[in-house]
């Protein structure tokens, strides 16, 4: 037969009510917590949804071996790649490591194309746009400007890049 006491069973009473009050607060918490992430996250930024530069699907293939593409094996060397399809108005690749490459559109993101909008690089890890002199970090895209610059995806196979949007 068991026998429990009274001071016993107050202290077992005590500790289930504390034990169910801990996971109703913490479901309530984690409730909350969930919310909070789903109204924080938004991909429609201003600098994300640029209304100067059209979202054209392509994907091209770069062969680093080629003397033309030759500077994508260096790192921190930007080369300008100007092959038919690929982006608005060019892309501008640079290899950050082994495994992380960046490609952006050669295009200003901050005007509609037009014959002045290509950027060229400039001084070496930067691009600059020759209608407003804005300058852009090759490494980042950002600017000193309203819009970042347009980042494409890159896929490393071997010593093709195939940079697509």
């Amino acid at each position: 037969m068991l026998i429990i006491s009274f001071s016993k069973l107050n202290k077992l009473n005590l500790f289930a009510s504390y034990l169910l009050h801990f996971f109703e607060m913490k479901k309530y918490f984690f409730a909350l917590l969930f919310l909070g992430l789903l109204l924080s996250c938004s991909k429609d930024t201003p600098r994300n949804n640029n209304p100067y530069l059209p979202n054209y699907s392509f994907s091209v293939a770069i062969n680093t071996n080629l003397p033309l593409y030759s500077g994508l094996n260096t790192p921190i060397n930007p080369v300008f790649i100007n092959e038919p399809n690929a982006g608005i108005s060019g892309i501008i690749a640079m290899k950050i490591s082994d495994t992380d490459y960046r490609a952006w559109e050669a295009s200003c993101p901050n005007q509609y194309p037009s014959s002045c909008s290509t950027m060229a690089i400039d001084q070496g890890t930067n691009a600059k746009c020759s209608c407003e002199n804005f300058s852009y970090s090759l490494f980042t895209g950002t600017g000193n400007a309203n819009y970042t610059m347009k980042a494409y995806r890159v896929e490393i196979q071997g010593n093709i890049l195939r940079i697509y949007n």
